[in-house]
């Protein structure tokens, strides 16, 4: 019978028969006795290369070491394994065709398969590591979940175990107490009885109490890390599509918190209190359960674990000894969290006053808004000023840092006569910032104009205006501005109100400048009356005066001299140098010079005779020829002033590196009419006022007066407009001392100071002689130079424009004052020759010298001996003779010629 023509019912559903327990077991013998050599598996399935049509299979040969008892099983074995082999065999011989075509399909399948496997590979690669990281992740997760029930479950199998075996001792001793109880003859009765029942019944109901609250305390600490897992795993779990969307919610709840630590400035002490709190709790909770004190004794010694980490010494007991051992563990890092949020508090406490950022709990201050150059001579005015009241509080706020602010403070060389300087680091134009400084409650704003561009730090001050006006508790004093320019001067006021006072230095400079050169020596007591080192304005009202004429009231302060009067009826309006036959009503209030506000009083009228006029004539205006040396800004200003003061046919010379063509046009443009200029008429000279052979194309020995400006291209730097200034001045000095005639130099018999008529200076010093040389000087130090040398009449200009801003701040009615001073009409400074008032040899007081200046409409404020530097204001002894001399000169406040 062949075995191809079998049938193998058990074919068709497997290939293979698995031996039984028995030829297992035979088999394994025959194994054992055979040699045994290494397997060799090939790669590749059996399927894979067809046997041919003609070839047999390959008959394993019968194992002849089966037992009988097992022949049925192995003969069924060797005959399955024969008929998988034929069936093999007659499927390679029926189908070689097939298998022919399937390896030509196979071939194009896998051609047509590799582009589409390439693009297949990197999704399914993803997938894979998105599947394996999944269950990565829910394995880790599963973990974490078990690990926290076996540790719940194992703490809390221990703890019953103690607990038992403590029940089981406590129940014995309990029994060998009822026993004693029991042979003692009945002496408990029945009540002692139930007693003793509640009494354990309760005990064992606190047991179950403590193992409540140790199990609630276990529970308590093991949420957050269950929370915290959770979280991290739903963060995880999400779909990685939507990942560069969605933000995950690990890092959601990190901003939230990070929000809340921000926005809260108590949120880190209050977090501190919480840990701690429930510190305390949870480890009471624990020792309530593992001890046997009662809830408040052990809520207690929880605390002095937490606060005190070496009281867990004195633990008994493993359990007891755990709990504390942790709970001091909690309270090391709560105490260190404390110690680093009160070291970051202190610091930040620290870091804020050296930075300038805490409050200034000021009333009555002097607030200075912004730094320039001025800001020195402003606070040694102002520490003169406070000087009487035993000193102020000025406090200043600048963009700049606080420290450097102090340093440059210190560094000025002045005695601050017990005024206080705070000095704070913020923008005038932040609210917030200007609270910090106290605004509301300064009785003084001074608004220091920024160096650099004239517009712009002219809006920036507005700006500045602005944000004052905006405070909501409103201001209790008065703001001074500093402006650049005079055009922007109404839109300020207009913006201020009633509340700003300007003050437009520029202006002001170029104002007294031509004063200035015009009458020698002018300078210097403009020095005097606007500083508060010596004579300044002030205004009071003085009842006792009421009813008397301005003639007697002018000789009725022995140590001041009035120079005007603060009509009542007109609105409080002042009015300079009024007429003699003004009668002074009530609440009018009289303007005086005097050294200080309370170093004055009105006494009886003086007996003064009044005396006639040597002679009553009217200088007569000459024409004059003058130099302006540089650019300023305000050219076209300067230049209507001057065609105001001076006569007919005068002549103004412009000198200056700025094209002929141009200068008419910039003229224009700042608004001068050249066709309305009546008294002077413009001559152009372009060149370099440093260079020698430029200056030397002028007649500059032919000059009365020779103003050198502070040129535009220079003026944000001082120390390099001062250079420039006296590289100038010396030159110009040099030239008119070499143009000078011998004879003239030989005959002169003028001495200054320490300098030989032959020196360089020596002979610069007789050429100033010849005419008068206004140098504007922007730099303070500078004047140290110009003083020494006496060959310029200077004009210091930072420092005049401070001493002005200091007087404004004091006192807001000296603007007006000084608005009329420098106006091109009203009164104005004069120096007058001795001559006009006297005769040679005649002895007169000081107060019939103001009598007779009276007959000219003129106040006398002081005088200047022939022999003298400078000038005296508000002399003391005014009721004293004295003999002057025709070269003595006069300061008076007249109007303008």
């Amino acid at each position: 019978m062949s075995l191809d023509s079998e049938p193998s019912p058990s074919s068709s559903s497997r290939d293979w028969l698995f031996p039984s327990h028995s030829f297992a077991h035979s088999f394994d013998n025959y194994t054992s006795k055979t040699p045994k050599y290494p397997r060799r598996f090939s790669s590749n399935p059996r399927l894979s290369q067809p046997l041919p049509p003609d070839s047999k299979p390959h008959k394993t040969p019968a194992l002849q070491s089966v037992s009988s008892s097992n022949s049925s099983s192995f003969s069924e074995y060797k005959y399955a394994g024969l008929r998988r082999r034929s069936y093999l065999s007659r499927r390679a011989e029926t189908s070689p065709k097939r298998e022919e075509n399937g390896t030509v399909l196979q071939r194009n399948a896998v051609v047509s398969n590799r582009n589409v496997g390439v693009s297949e590979e990197k999704t399914s690669e993803s997938k894979m590591i998105a599947g394996f990281y999944g269950q990565r992740v829910k394995f880790r997760w599963h973990m974490v979940i078990s690990l926290v029930i076996m540790i719940t479950f194992f703490t809390s199998l221990v703890h019953k175990n103690f607990s038992l075996h403590n029940q089981v001792d406590e129940l014995q001793n309990q029994v060998s107490k009822l026993n004693g109880r029991l042979r003692a003859c009945n002496l408990l009765d029945s009540t002692d009885v139930i007693r003793s029942i509640s009494k354990d019944s309760e005990q064992l109901s606190s047991e179950g109490l403590k193992n409540l609250a140790l199990i609630v305390s276990l529970t308590l600490l093991s949420i957050p890390v269950v929370i915290l897992k959770y979280i991290d795993y739903v963060s995880k779990s999400r779909s990685p599509d939507n990942i560069s969307e969605e933000v995950s919610l690990s890092k959601q709840l990190a901003y939230r918190v990070d929000v809340f630590f921000s926005v809260h400035p108590y949120a880190k002490p209050l977090a501190l209190l919480v840990a701690t709190l429930l510190l305390i709790c949870l480890g009471g909770l624990a020792l309530f359960g593992v001890t046997d004190d009662n809830l408040a004794d052990c809520l207690w010694l929880s605390w002095t674990f937490v606060a005190d980490s070496g009281n867990h010494a004195n633990s008994e007991g493993i359990g007891p000894r755990l709990v504390s051992v942790s709970i001091s563990f909690g309270g090391m890092l709560i105490f260190a969290m404390m110690l680093g949020l009160v070291s970051d508090s202190i610091s930040e406490k620290f870091d804020s006053l050296r930075k300038g950022r805490s409050e200034v709990v000021e009333q009555n201050h002097t607030l200075i808004l912004g730094w320039s150059d001025k800001l020195g001579s402003l606070l040694n005015q102002l520490a003169i000023a406070n000087e009487s009241l035993g000193g102020g509080i000025v406090v200043v706020m600048a963009e700049r840092d606080k420290e450097e602010m102090e340093l440059d403070i210190s560094k000025m060389e002045f005695d601050f006569k017990g005024t206080s300087v705070i000095c704070r680091s913020g923008s005038p134009l932040i609210l917030a910032d200007l609270k910090k400084v106290s605004v509301s409650k300064a009785r003084a704003i001074i608004v220091l104009a920024e160096d650099g561009n004239a517009d712009q730090s002219d809006a920036r001050a507005l700006r500045t205006v602005l944000s004052l006006t905006g405070v909501k508790e409103g201001l209790r004093g008065h703001i001074v501005v500093e402006l650049s320019d005079l055009d922007n001067e109404v839109l300020v006021k207009l913006v201020g109100g009633d509340l700003v006072q300007t003050v437009v230095a520029h202006d002001v400079i170029g104002r007294l400048m031509i004063q200035c050169a015009r009458q020698p020596g002018l300078a210097q007591i403009w020095e005097d009356i606007l500083g508060f080192e010596n004579c300044e304005f002030y205004i009071k009202r003085w009842p006792t005066l009421d009813g008397m004429p301005f003639e007697d009231a002018l000789i009725s302060f022995p140590d001041a001299i009035p120079c005007g009067v603060k009509v009542a009826s007109c609105g409080g309006k002042i009015i300079m140098n009024p007429d003699d036959s003004y009668i002074l009503q009530e609440g009018d209030e009289i303007l005086v010079i005097a050294e200080d506000d309370d170093s004055y009083a009105p006494a009886e009228l003086p007996m003064v005779r009044r005396g006639n006029l040597p002679k009553d004539f009217i200088l007569p205006k000459s024409a004059e020829k003058i130099l302006f040396c540089g650019w300023r800004r305000d050219m076209e200003d300067m230049i209507m002033v001057l065609d105001a003061f001076l006569a007919p046919g005068s002549e103004l010379w412009m000198f200056n590196d700025v094209p002929e063509n141009d200068r008419e046009k910039k003229l224009i443009d700042g608004g001068l009419d050249l066709s309305r200029l009546m008294n002077i008429s413009l001559v152009n000279r372009e060149g370099n006022a440093v260079i020698r052979r430029h200056l030397e194309s002028l007649p500059l020995e032919s000059f009365d007066s020779i103003l050198i400006l502070a040129d535009e291209s220079v003026e944000d730097s001082a120390i390099q407009a001062d250079s420039r200034s006296l590289a100038t001045l010396l030159l110009i000095r040099d030239i008119q001392a070499k143009r000078l005639p011998y004879r003239e130099a030989r005959v002169s018999q003028v001495h200054r100071g320490s300098f030989s008529q032959g020196s360089w200076i020596g002979e610069m010093q007789q050429a100033s002689d010849k005419s008068v040389i206004i140098s504007e000087i922007l730099d303070p130090r500078t004047k140290n130079l110009l003083s020494m040398s006496k060959i310029s009449d200077y004009v210091l200009s930072n420092e005049l424009v401070s001493m002005a801003l200091a007087m404004v701040a004091e006192d807001r009615q000296i603007n007006d004052v000084l608005e009329e001073l420098f106006a091109e009409e009203g009164n104005e400074l004069h120096i007058r020759q001795a001559d006009l008032y006297l005769r040679k040899g005649e002895e007169l007081s000081f107060l019939e010298v103001i009598l007779r200046a009276r007959q000219r409409r003129e106040i006398v404020i002081g005088y200047r001996s022939a022999n003298a530097e400078r000038a005296v204001i508000n002399p003391p002894l005014k009721s004293e003779k004295r003999r002057w001399s025709l070269q003595d000169v006069f300061v008076v406040i007249a109007e303008k010629e």
